[in-house]
């Protein structure tokens, strides 16, 4: 074989080798793109159950608690501002808050014995706690994918066929608030 043709060969190798590193890249980057979308829908659809069980729940307890009407207001509103968000921060700020709403109205529920024996508001609670594992787990799932495709869009070469390609950085994480963070103090006096 000549120098010229093994020159030429060794050209066409890398040539082919950068191509095929662009589409794996590229490849790679739509995936997980898609992968978001479709994490972030399986969050919405047990967002949207969640969402479903709170009018039980909430008219359930209110027959009990006919006095604590701004828990149910609290609830009614963070449920109205999960369901009018647009954006996907909007979206977890909104299902943040309803999550607090729920708790404060778990505690006034706490207040009355009778409440917690019936059965309907005990079959509306496992269906809340289960619903409530449900979400945690699609929100973790959905982190784990844009963490992933986070990575990709800033290690090389992806960071190159990102910028190419306009793939930017995802910034919407779901995260502990701040009193999450905080070890509540049990006391058994």
């Amino acid at each position: 074989m000549k120098t010229g043709t093994k020159v030429l060969l060794a050209v066409l190798a890398v040539i082919l080798l950068v191509a095929g590193m662009f589409v794996s890249s590229y490849n790679k980057l739509v995936t997980f793109d898609t992968a978001i979308t479709g994490a972030w829908s399986q969050v919405e659809n047990v967002l949207q159950r969640r969402n479903d069980l709170i009018p039980n729940l909430v008219n359930t307890v209110k027959g009990y608690a006919k006095h604590e009407k701004t828990i149910f207001e609290d609830v009614a509103m963070a449920r109205t501002k999960l369901a009018g968000a647009s954006s996907l921060e909007d979206k977890v700020k909104a299902s943040n808050e309803l999550g607090g709403a729920l708790g404060r109205l778990l505690a006034i529920a706490e207040n009355y014995p009778q409440l917690k024996a019936n059965t309907t508001f005990e079959k509306l609670m496992d269906e809340l706690a289960g619903t409530e594992n449900r979400i945690a787990v699609e929100r973790k799932r959905y982190n784990e994918v844009v963490l992933e495709y986070n990575l990709t869009v800033k290690r090389f070469p992806g960071n190159i066929i990102a910028g190419m390609m306009n793939f930017k950085m995802k910034d919407v994480y779901f995260k502990a608030e701040e009193k999450a963070k905080t070890v509540p103090a049990v006391n058994f006096e």
